[in-house]
């Protein structure tokens, strides 16, 4: 859970961000004043804080002094009801993330805090990886199956071409993102930003706005210019997730970017180059999507110049004991109980089962295991019914079938139930709990409101 503190001298906009940034998941901490807050860093390892640009007779850029000063130097994001462009060049000049002004729309600061931690997150992943690379792509992954050795080269050789766009495919929760971080790390552009979007995780005026930048005034809330990420990633790479998910009039964009390499951000009728190598993903059959009629054939063929598919795990079965080990251990840390190990029966179990979700699940599956054991083996009894074979669908079926039975009503039923343990696993977090499901955020949203379900439903 990602640390954030607020500071701010009226009581009444901490408790609101409190609970607001609570309730997307954050642990929040409060300080009224820089005192506060250089008390907080030295006690608690912040991943973010948020200050006003005003906290009595201070300033918040003191706040970002303060941070950018301590050896974990957690992002910063400031907040004023008097902003000036100056104000905003200056903060930023200074190291801020970012810059918003009061009033501010709930979901545009939560999403703005998301990104900031995001940012946070690949500066200190980045670091890792260079700090651990070896001279094969195998320390990105756990496993040494047939089918996997092949992407290992792959990623090799992809990561040598610097230039080109890769696309990478496979089922939801194979380990795409991975992918494309070995690929960024593997090749001459790994000292500069690797910078994921989940294309289906945001509307299309966003997600716009969020690759090719905009211009002031460009829209509602637009008080200062912006880069978009294709420009700011400079030499990096830039991973456009769930590529099948973007909009039609988005796909046109993005064709035209990639074959002229610049952007026109929204507002502007200036068009700007950028240097960002392009490593897109899909866990759907674009090929498919193209006779469909629901994504562009010439984009198509655009982003499929050089493809890396990954394999399901049910078909590298050999590496599923290797990933649990894994997983079990990062767990275990994470816990402090370093004495966490399995029973032989359960990776029996394990091995034998087909994970639908892939990598992913197996990962949820040995994280909620190991936080709920009561003992350090993890029996058979750890693991959920369905991994046991003891889903006793045979005998719900044969009860069901009786006079004015409805498959539809049942299935819209167990949809409901599982969009609600989804939603309160994630504590509310919409992105996180589509990805337990399994599904991309867009179809995630469209199911919340086909039920009519909101958030308070799954309290």
């Amino acid at each position: 859970m990602s640390q954030v503190a607020v500071i701010d001298d009226e009581p009444s906009i901490r408790e609101f961000l409190e609970l607001l940034l609570t309730r997307a998941g954050h642990h929040v901490h409060l300080a009224t004043n820089v005192t506060q807050f250089k008390a907080l860093l030295a006690s608690t390892k912040l991943d973010l804080a948020i200050s006003d640009m005003r906290i009595g007779t201070e300033s918040g850029l003191e706040v970002l002094a303060a941070a950018k000063a301590h050896v974990t130097t957690p992002e910063v994001i400031l907040i004023t009801a008097y902003g000036t462009p100056s104000a905003a060049v200056e903060a930023m000049r200074r190291g801020a993330y970012d810059y918003i002004c009061k009033p501010f729309d709930n979901e545009e600061l939560v999403l703005l805090v998301q990104k900031a931690l995001e940012k946070r997150g690949l500066v200190q992943e980045n670091a890792q990886l260079k700090a651990t690379l070896a001279p094969k792509a195998g320390p990105f992954f756990v496993g040494n199956s047939p089918t996997i050795r092949v992407v290992y080269g792959l990623i090799d050789k992809v990561a040598a071409a610097s230039k080109s766009t890769v696309l990478i495919t496979g089922e939801s929760g194979t380990g795409q993102e991975v992918v494309a971080r070995a690929i960024h790390a593997r090749s001459a552009r790994a000292r500069h930003p690797f910078v994921p979007i989940n294309c289906g995780a945001l509307n299309e005026g966003v997600l716009e706005s969020e690759l090719f930048g905009h211009s002031k005034g460009a829209f509602t809330g637009a008080a200062t210019e912006r880069q978009g990420i294709l420009v700011s990633a400079g030499e990096g790479t830039v991973m456009l997730d769930e590529v099948g998910e973007m909009p039609p009039s988005l796909q046109v964009k993005l064709l035209r970017v990639l074959q002229e390499r610049r952007v026109k951000p929204v507002g502007s009728s200036t068009e700007v180059p950028f240097e960002a190598r392009i490593l897109a993903a899909t866990n759907r059959r674009l090929d498919k999507e193209v006779a469909a009629g629901r994504f562009r054939e010439d984009l198509y063929f655009r982003l499929n110049v050089i493809v890396v598919e990954l394999p399901p795990l049910r078909e590298r079965r050999e590496d599923i004991v290797p990933l649990a080990h894994h997983f079990l251990s990062r767990v275990a840390e994470d816990l402090g109980r370093p004495g966490l190990q399995f029973a032989p029966e359960t990776l029996a179990l394990l091995e034998r089962y087909s994970f639908s979700g892939n990598v992913r699940q197996l990962q949820n599956l040995i994280e909620r295991a190991a936080t709920l054991a009561d003992s350090d083996t993890l029996g058979p009894d750890s693991l959920p019914p369905a991994v046991r074979g003891e889903t006793g669908a045979e005998a719900v079926v044969d009860s069901a079938l009786s006079p004015g039975f409805s498959l539809e009503k049942v299935l819209d039923s167990t949809e409901r139930r599982y969009l609600l343990e989804a939603m309160k696993n994630a504590n509310n977090v919409k992105i996180r709990a589509a990805e337990l499901l399994g599904l991309s955020f867009r179809s995630f949203r469209y199911r919340l409101a086909k039920h009519g379900l909101g958030e308070r439903d799954a309290e």
